[in-house]
C-alpha cells in the first residue's frame, strides 16, 4: 500500500511540512487577519465564541492557545475571565502581528505571545487548565505526536477545544463550499496575499484531514476522555472537545 502524500504548501524537497507551514504564516502574516476574516464573512468569529463557551462551566484561570497565529482565539478566550493566556505558534511574522495587536488592545499583560512548536511545547506537564486552538492541527507534521504534547501540558479534569475546518456533508452547503473552497477561496487569497501556494494549501489540507469520527478515534487513542464532535455552519467547521 503507498504511504499517503503529505499535503504541503510549497511541497519543496529539502524543506518538511513543519517548515513550509511556518514559511507560509511568515509570508501572508501581514494579510493575515483582513484575508481570514473576509474570506469566512466574519463567521470565524462566532465559531471561537461558541467554541470559547464551551469552557465557561470549567471556569480556567491559565489557558494556552495553540497555533495562535494573530491571537484572534486567545483574545475571545478573554471571556472566561482567565489570569493568563498564552498563545504558541512557529511563525514569527504571525506573533509579531498578534504582539502588535495584544500592545494596541492593552491585553499584552494578561496575553503572552510565545515562539513554540505544537508537537514539542517549552511547558511543564500538567501546566494549563484549558486549551485552545483554531484551524491549526491539520498544520501538524505529526498529528498523534501534537495532539499528545497538548494533552500532556493540560491538567487532570483539564479540557482542550479544536476548532478545525470539516468537509459538509449535505446540498447545497456541500456543493457551494465546494466551489467556494476550490476556486474561490485560493484565487482571492492569492491576489491579496501575493502568495500563490498558501490558499491553494487551504482547501488541500481540509480535504486531507481526519475529520468527524475519524478525528475523535484519533483522540481517544492518545488518551483523550470525553471526545466529542459539534458541527457548526452546516459542517464547514467542526468543534472537537476532549477532557484529560
Amino acid at each position: 500500500m503507498a504511504d499517503k502524500k503529505v499535503v504541503k504548501p510549497y511541497y519543496k524537497d529539502n524543506k518538511s511540512k513543519k517548515e513550509e507551514v511556518a514559511e507560509m504564516f511568515d509570508n501572508i502574516s501581514a494579510k493575515y487577519d483582513f484575508l481570514n476574516h473576509f474570506l469566512s464573512m466574519g463567521i470565524d468569529h462566532l465559531w471561537r465564541k461558541r467554541a470559547i463557551k464551551m469552557l465557561k462551566a470549567k471556569q480556567p484561570k491559565k489557558i494556552i492557545d495553540l497555533a495562535t497565529g494573530t491571537g484572534d482565539f486567545a483574545l475571545a478566550a478573554l471571556k472566561l475571565n482567565p489570569e493568563k493566556v498564552v498563545g504558541v505558534d512557529i511563525s514569527k511574522g504571525m506573533l509579531e502581528k498578534g504582539r502588535e495587536k495584544m500592545k494596541k488592545r492593552g491585553k499584552e499583560n494578561i496575553i503572552s505571545m510565545v515562539l513554540g512548536d505544537s508537537e514539542d511545547l517549552p511547558f511543564e506537564d500538567n501546566e494549563f487548565d484549558a486549551l485552545t486552538v483554531g484551524f491549526g492541527v491539520r498544520n501538524y507534521e505529526n498529528l498523534e505526536k501534537g495532539l499528545s504534547e497538548m494533552l500532556r501540558v493540560i491538567n487532570h479534569g483539564g479540557t482542550a477545544v479544536i476548532l478545525e475546518f470539516s468537509k459538509p456533508k449535505k446540498f447545497p452547503i456541500k456543493q457551494l463550499f465546494g466551489f467556494y473552497s476550490k476556486y474561490i477561496i485560493p484565487v482571492l487569497g492569492k491576489s491579496i496575499s501575493k502568495d500563490s501556494s498558501a490558499y491553494e494549501y487551504l482547501p488541500e489540507s481540509v480535504a486531507a484531514f481526519p475529520e468527524g469520527q475519524d478525528f475523535l478515534n484519533i483522540l481517544t487513542k492518545v488518551g483523550y476522555k470525553n471526545v466529542s464532535a459539534r458541527m457548526v455552519s452546516g459542517g464547514i467547521a467542526t468543534i472537537y472537545t476532549g477532557v484529560k
